[in-house]
């Protein structure tokens, strides 16, 4: 089996890379990976360095909206697993523009070759944030997308086109909806490397608004076994959601890194509240569960403590990503 991995350099592309190439999902045992990546500022080759020797890897430098690549590297290829995105909700704020690009357009011409050179299997990789925000209870795969951030929008977005390329082409396409994944290799703009980095260098954290906001934890190592699953057993034009099943409002999460990083509350420093800033997530993740035999498997309280110790132990990793971030 030939895998052709989308934004494979990137934090949760790489975890999927490493585990297949490590031969840890059973039905994608031996499959050869091709990462392409653009290696924009999140994307990063260190992330891959533990499989780069394997015979059954190799990488190609580019978008995933460059059609000459993509007819290059197609034929004979088997599976799509689609993970390249701008994905950073602030970012997007700022400048939505980069997330239409890459997010709608991207997965379109990606989706385009998939049908031009008759792809098996794609599975397209998404977020919760399509939803919205839910004050009550958890949402299934087919509540209403109301996203909330120009991000979240271009991603409501590209789960469309992928449906229609199902709908339309006959594409054996499925979409997955992640919580908020946290572990090893995340770039540090994120709540949860970007804490305890600098609780670790000493410096204060930003929580945003009064810091109730609810998330639910997903363990990348859960994500991405998850996603095996829908690659290996999902059905075509469907939808599943993974979840981690870990909520936490932001200011509980705060309390643990300062707990596990031995700072006190006086690293926090209270700011302005995001814009459009969702209030709570809640996926609920039974259909995978009874169709593919998902379950989340590390604990959070363990999950956390290794990503703690890992961002402790791997600075040669994260500070240059930290100073290359705050030129940008």
């Amino acid at each position: 089996m030939k895998i052709l991995v989308t934004g494979g350099a990137g934090f949760i592309g790489s975890n999927f890379v490493r585990h297949t190439l490590g031969d840890d999902y059973p039905a994608l045992a031996g499959a050869e990976v091709v990462v392409l990546d653009a290696l924009t500022y999140s994307g990063n080759l260190a992330n891959l360095a533990p499989v780069a020797d394997s015979p059954r890897y190799s990488f190609e430098h580019a978008g995933i909206a460059d059609a000459e690549v993509l007819d290059r590297l197609l034929p004979g290829v088997d599976a799509i697993v689609h993970f390249a995105a701008e994905s950073h909700v602030d970012r997007s704020v700022r400048d939505a523009s980069p997330f239409v690009i890459t997010n709608v357009l991207g997965t379109q011409v990606l989706l385009d070759a998939a049908v031009r050179h008759g792809v098996a299997r794609v599975v397209h990789v998404s977020t919760d944030e399509v939803y919205g925000s839910i004050d009550e209870g958890s949402w299934k795969e087919d509540h209403i997308l109301e996203p909330n951030s120009p991000y979240a929008a271009s991603k409501a977005a590209s789960d469309l086109i992928a449906r229609s390329y199902h709908q339309t082409h006959g594409l054996n396409i499925s979409i997955t909806r992640c919580s908020n994944n946290y572990g090893p290799y995340h770039f540090p703009e994120k709540v949860i490397p970007l804490f305890v980095t600098n609780l670790l260098d000493g410096l204060h954290v930003p929580l945003y608004g009064d810091g109730g906001n609810v998330r639910d934890w997903l363990h990348v190592d859960d994500h991405c076994a998850g996603i095996a699953l829908v690659l290996s057993g999902g059905r075509g034009g469907e939808i599943y959601n993974i979840g981690g099943g870990t909520e936490l409002s932001n200011r509980e999460l705060t309390s643990l890194l300062l707990e596990a990083t031995g700072r006190d509350e006086s690293f926090i420093d209270r700011v302005a509240d995001r814009l459009g800033h969702d209030r709570r997530y809640s996926v609920d993740h039974g259909k995978i569960s009874a169709e593919l035999g998902y379950q989340p498997r590390v604990p959070f309280e363990k999950g956390l403590a290794d990503v703690v110790t890992w961002y402790r132990e791997n600075r040669a990793w994260w500070e240059p990503l930290k100073s290359r971030a705050a030129l940008d």
